[in-house]
């Protein structure tokens, strides 16, 4: 004889057998929306609408005519590239909250194009770090080091070993600064006297996640594979983020440092070693820097974009431009045997 189950039983099976929840797949949508997205463009782009909101006081979902308004408040004091910026947060915003764009309204557009001509200015590009200057203040960070450790002073140890392996591994790679953060110890590879790899998950050039392995070189001075090792060693680092904060107990925190303290962390570094006028150099002082000594030293703009990791030659010739300065330098570096 054949009984039927209960009702409760059926319908417990066909639950368990049922998609996710429309809130579970909603949380898992929003969670890979926000991988999609560069952290530090989360961060300025949360600023930018912050400002828009607070500090100006305006309302959303905004207006065409209300952030006609707002550009034409802070054209004096604002850069275009910066109003632009703030444009691309407030088009972001209403788009992902369901509302129609107002950026894209004419009135936007040509007050945007009135302010870029009564309010030109020319592009800043942040100083190329020459490799003197490198060795100079690696020559004072190993003083600092030797100093920190005769004293017993584990924390400024520890961070003048972290500065170094973050100026030349930030000089020698040409890393950009979020790429610098992101650097994580599972997926470098060191050997020292050997060289090694880090792997990227994603890169800015990266737009379809792939992943990407940089080669750094092990060198006979001012060399990013020893002053990595010797980081990493002293900090006791066997996995998570490279570069990390430092409080001022000497303990290692476990996350990684925030991609906007590098500019600080690499101007204190110039002030301390004694270069001057250490506010015009910036996270793409390192970048540049590596440009220009690789340019002034005979490398090709095919070989250059490569190693960089530039995929045209547009963002190429922007790091190009500032080997001028120093074109005639041709400081050599040995790799070691």
């Amino acid at each position: 004889m054949i009984t039927a189950s209960p009702p409760f039983l059926w319908l417990g099976r066909v639950l368990s057998r049922s998609p996710p929840t429309t809130l579970d797949a909603m949380n898992m949508r929003d969670q890979y929306l926000e991988a999609a997205t560069r952290d530090n463009t989360r961060q300025s782009y949360g600023s930018a609408i912050r400002h828009f909101e607070v500090e100006w006081g305006g309302f959303l979902p905004a207006t065409a005519d209300s952030i006609s308004h707002y550009l034409a408040h802070y054209a004096p004091t604002l850069s275009v590239h910066t109003l632009r910026h703030r444009l691309a947060a407030l088009a972001r915003w209403h788009n992902e909250q369901g509302f129609p764009d107002p950026t894209k309204a004419p009135i936007v557009r040509q007050v945007l194009r009135g302010i870029a001509a009564l309010h030109p200015v020319q592009q800043k590009q942040a100083r190329p770090l020459q490799l003197d200057l490198i060795e100079q203040v690696a020559l004072w960070l190993d003083g600092a080091i030797a100093q920190a450790d005769r004293t017993g002073d584990r924390g400024a140890a520890l961070r003048h070993r972290r500065d170094k392996a973050l100026l030349l591994l930030g000089f020698w790679r040409g890393f950009r600064g979020d790429e610098l953060t992101r650097l994580r110890i599972e997926h470098v590879q060191a050997i020292a006297g050997e060289g090694m790899t880090c792997y990227l998950t994603h890169t800015k050039a990266d737009r379809t996640y792939r992943g990407s392995t940089f080669k750094v070189p092990a060198l006979a001075r001012l060399c990013p594979v020893e002053a990595y090792l010797d980081w990493t060693g002293a900090a006791h680092l066997d996995e998570g983020p490279v570069f990390r904060a430092i409080d001022r107990w000497a303990h290692v925190r476990q996350h990684a440092l925030r991609t906007d303290s590098l500019i600080p962390i690499l101007r204190a570094m110039l002030a301390n070693a004694g270069i001057a006028s250490a506010r015009l150099y910036s996270g793409h002082s390192l970048r540049r820097g590596f440009a220009a000594w690789a340019t002034s030293n005979g490398w090709d703009m095919k070989t250059l974009m490569e190693y960089v990791g530039w995929k045209n030659v547009q963002s190429a010739m922007r790091y190009v431009d500032a080997a001028e300065p120093f074109a005639a330098q041709r400081l050599q570096v040995g790799v070691k045997k």
